[in-house]
């Protein structure tokens, strides 16, 4: 689909059937020395075929395309890197902070696995969930073909494309070293899953994540928000309008995610873990209990929790302490 004159979005599928999202947007913008491609899609033939199929439609090729924008190194968006750059030659650009992970992430990943074991037990999964919990990621590594970017952003670069002048903004929170394009003239912004239009993106406390992903993710939030935009391109769903609407729905779900937590820990002190089996999920846009979750949105979840919690603990409404091994948080002032 044609977004503007030069720019399209192409639509990849997915490979886990139970996955809420049922595709990928990655996006190719024309300029006189060929294609930017922004995010690839899984590694998968499937995916492979229609991001093909789509370049044909358009009349353009892998060969074309000269360069590659990841806006973070979550799967579905750099899979597909690795084999790319092998078909086209093109350069790779990612946030250095990411840039940095992707050993330990997709290649040697046995101290990253046993750094995640650790934090779960920490925060309270039962030994005999930690397996399903701990493991539950991997079946995603053989959907990446990993590759090394030649460009490290750091943000507040330029990157021209045709008739566009982009702006590479960090947008740290969903993960840490997440970007959004940002196009002033033409007051768009390709915007990742930082903001997508119905999806409250992830937001979790874990061993890559940086000391507190929320407050990163938030910031990054106040800085989208101070933008002229009039049309956003996000990574998944539909093309939208409407941002500062969105951005307040985003600000008012991590309002209402923090109520719940402190609801909670008026009962008594509690692991993150605990505390995530008494609050509501939303899985394709319905409430679930985490009974019902998966073992990746288990420890989604659980990440989740404590993102929330550590800057409610820096606001000074809940303390934690550790108790044999295990971490608790309380209500400050609950008896």
């Amino acid at each position: 689909m044609e977004i503007l004159p030069g720019i399209y979005q192409l639509k990849l599928p997915v490979p886990i059937p139970s996955n809420q999202l049922a595709d990928i947007n990655v996006y190719l913008i024309q300029s006189e020395k060929g294609w930017m491609l922004v995010d690839t899609g899984w590694n998968t033939k499937e995916a492979f075929a229609a991001l093909e199929d789509q370049l044909g439609e358009i009349g353009t090729s892998f060969q074309d395309i000269h360069q590659i924008i990841v806006t973070h190194f979550h799967p579905d968006h750099y899979g597909l890197a690795g084999k790319l750059k092998q078909l086209s030659k093109a350069t790779l650009a990612l946030h250095q902070v990411e840039k940095a992970f992707l050993d330990s992430r997709y290649i040697n990943m046995n101290n990253l696995l046993a750094e995640i074991a650790r934090w779960l037990r920490l925060h309270g999964v039962p030994e005999e969930e930690m397996p399903h919990l701990q493991k539950s990621s991997l079946g995603a590594r053989k959907f990446v073909l990993p590759a090394s970017p030649e460009v490290a952003l750091k943000g507040g670069e330029k990157i021209t494309c045709g008739s566009f002048d982009f702006e590479v903004l960090w947008t740290p929170g969903h993960s840490p070293g997440h970007i959004c394009l940002y196009e002033p003239a033409r007051r768009i912004l390709l915007s990742g899953d930082h903001i997508l239009p119905t999806i409250f993106p992830n937001v979790g406390l874990h061993p890559q994540s940086g000391d507190n992903p929320l407050g990163d993710y938030l910031n990054s939030l106040r800085l989208i928000e101070k933008l002229e935009v009039d049309l956003v391109l996000p990574a998944h769903e539909y093309v939208f309008s409407g941002l500062r609407q969105r951005i307040e729905e985003l600000y008012h779900h991590h309002r209402e995610r923090k109520a719940a937590i402190t609801k909670v820990l008026k009962e008594g002190a509690k692991t993150a873990y605990e505390i995530s089996q008494r609050i509501p999920w939303i899985i394709n846009g319905a409430m679930v209990s985490f009974e019902e979750l998966l073992p990746l949105d288990k420890r989604l979840a659980v990440m989740s929790t404590l993102a929330h919690l550590e800057p409610l603990r820096a606001e000074g409404e809940v303390g934690r302490f550790i108790k044999d091994g295990i971490m608790f948080y309380n209500a400050l002032g609950a008896q």
